[in-house]
């Protein structure tokens, strides 16, 4: 089974850049659409970006579009979001989530029952 470990996360200042990175144990993972999330607290939780398991189409959040870059490396087993322009509103922990069985647009609508989760990496955008 697929196990997924986010890093990058940090303090910046707004209008700052960071790169969130997603690594994964397992050897199916490039069969693994992969979508990053975001919780802030008292909201509900918001789907940023996803991308194939091929690494084409990727599929962005309305908020993010323009600002933010999914990528990913099946090499390295890693799924990266590259964060520029950062506004203090994107403060969240962010999650990255992965599964075989489904599609980023479907991810974009639901998060419910991805297959797996990473334990989170928290953003903080001062201003």
């Amino acid at each position: 089974q697929v196990r997924l470990v986010e890093s990058g996360g940090g303090l910046v200042q707004a209008g700052g850049s960071l790169r969130l990175s997603c690594a994964a144990s397992g050897r199916t993972f490039s069969n693994y659409a992969v979508s990053w999330f975001r919780q802030a607290p008292g909201r509900e939780r918001e789907f940023v970006a996803g991308i194939s398991p091929s690494g084409g189409t990727p599929y962005y959040g309305e908020s993010v579009v323009g600002r933010f870059t999914i990528s990913r490396d099946n090499a390295k087993k890693t799924v990266y979001l590259q964060m520029n322009s950062l506004k203090p509103e994107d403060t969240a922990v962010y999650y990255c989530a992965a599964d075989p069985f489904t599609t980023v647009q479907a991810m974009s609508m639901s998060s419910r029952d991805l297959e797996v989760w990473g334990q989170g990496t928290l953003v903080t955008v001062s201003s």
